[in-house]
C-alpha cells in the first residue's frame, strides 16, 4: 500500500549552522495516526512544515501519495490544497465570522459554490458543537472553540492528510479535552493525521505509529505498546522517564 506521506532523507538547516532536521525518514499509511514526539527544538513542528512545502528543504525528497511534491516542477498550491494544517495558534480572520472563516479557501481557493461551501461549514461546526456559533466572532470563542474552528476550517476541503501541530499547547488545561475529543472523532472516521504533541497520554492513545525526534533525528519509532513500554534508546529512556516524573504519562 502506497504511504499517503513519505519522508526520505530529509534533510533541513536554518543558516550553515542549524540543522535541524537530519536525514529523516518517515512512511505514514492510509487511514493511520502518526504521533510525533520529542522535546521542543527537536523537530517536530519543522517536519510538518516541510510536509506541507511552508518550508524548503534541503536535500532529500518528499512523496504525497506517491508524487514528488520537492520536485522543482511540483505545483506547491495544488499540494497544499491537498493538506489540511492546523497550528497552535489559531489564525483564524478576525474581521471575519466563524463561517466565513471556515467557508473562505472552499470558495475562494477550491471553487467550491459558495452554497455547497455554506454546507459543508454548517455540517462540521454541527458536528464539532459549533452550530451556535456560525454568525460569531473569532474574539467571542473560547480558546478551545476556536481551535475547533480551525479544525473545521482545514477539513472544510476535504484534506488526504491532516497536520496537527501542537493544537493543545496554547489552551487551558480544562479546553485540551474538547479538542482531543475532535482529534479521537476524526481517527474514528479514518483520516490520515500527522500530530506533533506533547500530550503523552492522548498519543499513547490514539496513535499508531509513534516517532520520538532528538535533535532532529528520528531516534525511535513504533507502536505506542513499544516505544512507551519498551523503549530501545537511553534517549527515549530519560526524556519518558522526564514526562512520567511531571505526571504527563
Amino acid at each position: 500500500m502506497t504511504p499517503v506521506l513519505r519522508l526520505e532523507n530529509v534533510r533541513k538547516a536554518f543558516g550553515r549552522d542549524t540543522l535541524v532536521l537530519r536525514d529523516v525518514n518517515l512512511d505514514v499509511a492510509p487511514h493511520t495516526v502518526t504521533a510525533l514526539i520529542g522535546a521542543s527544538g527537536s523537530g517536530k513542528s519543522t517536519l510538518l512544515r516541510c510536509a506541507n512545502l511552508l518550508e524548503e528543504i534541503d536535500d532529500g525528497v518528499i512523496f504525497l501519495d506517491g508524487e514528488d511534491i520537492t520536485d522543482p516542477g511540483a505545483d506547491a498550491d495544488a499540494v497544499r490544497r491537498r493538506i489540511g494544517v492546523v497550528f497552535q495558534a489559531y489564525n483564524l480572520f478576525p474581521h471575519m465570522t466563524v463561517l466565513e472563516n471556515i467557508t473562505l479557501a472552499p470558495h475562494r481557493v477550491h471553487g467550491v459554490p459558495r452554497e455547497q461551501a455554506t454546507r459543508r461549514a454548517r455540517e462540521l461546526l454541527d458536528r464539532l458543537g459549533l452550530a451556535e456559533k456560525a454568525g460569531a466572532y473569532p474574539d467571542r470563542l473560547s480558546g478551545g472553540q476556536q481551535q475547533r474552528v480551525a479544525i473545521a476550517r482545514a477539513l472544510a476541503v476535504r484534506p488526504r492528510l491532516l497536520l496537527l501541530d501542537e493544537i493543545t499547547a496554547a489552551l487551558d488545561p480544562e479546553l485540551v479535552g474538547e479538542v482531543l475529543n475532535v482529534v479521537r472523532d476524526l481517527k474514528g472516521d479514518g483520516m490520515t493525521m500527522v500530530l506533533a504533541t506533547h500530550e503523552m497520554g492522548f498519543a499513547r492513545e490514539v496513535a499508531d505509529q509513534v516517532c520520538f525526534l532528538d535533535d532532529g533525528v528520528v531516534l525511535e519509532r513504533g507502536t505506542p505498546e513499544q516505544v512507551f513500554g519498551d523503549p530501545q534508546e537511553e534517549r527515549t529512556r530519560r526524556f519518558l522517564r522526564r514526562i512520567v516524573e511531571a505526571g504527563r504519562l
